[in-house]
């Protein structure tokens, strides 16, 4: 269920947790689309049973609020929403 999208710049791990609905999570992947960032993500959404209680203990873990989209940079740094200064900030 994850799906990877190209982009020139890979120079850092980028994954979303979004969902298939959410304006601002269509709004996060479309920013880093256009500025080239390779990512990966996952429509926390889509999952049923078993596989989303997983990825939803995936996200508690980064974020404990739970709110979307999070971002989660390098595997250690997590923005929370849709903030496109703090993305090209630590992605520059």
């Amino acid at each position: 269920m994850i799906k990877h999208v190209e982009g020139s710049n890979d120079k850092h791990s980028v994954f979303l947790y979004t969902l298939s609905t959410c304006v601002w999570c269509k709004k996060t992947k479309q920013f880093l689309l256009d500025k080239g960032i390779k990512y990966s993500y996952i429509d926390v959404d889509l999952l049923e049973g078993a596989q989303q209680n997983k990825v939803m203990s995936e996200i508690s873990a980064v974020n404990p609020q739970g709110g979307f989209p999070t971002i989660l940079i390098d595997k250690v740094k997590t923005i929370v929403g849709y903030q496109p200064e703090a993305i090209k900030e630590i992605l520059q």
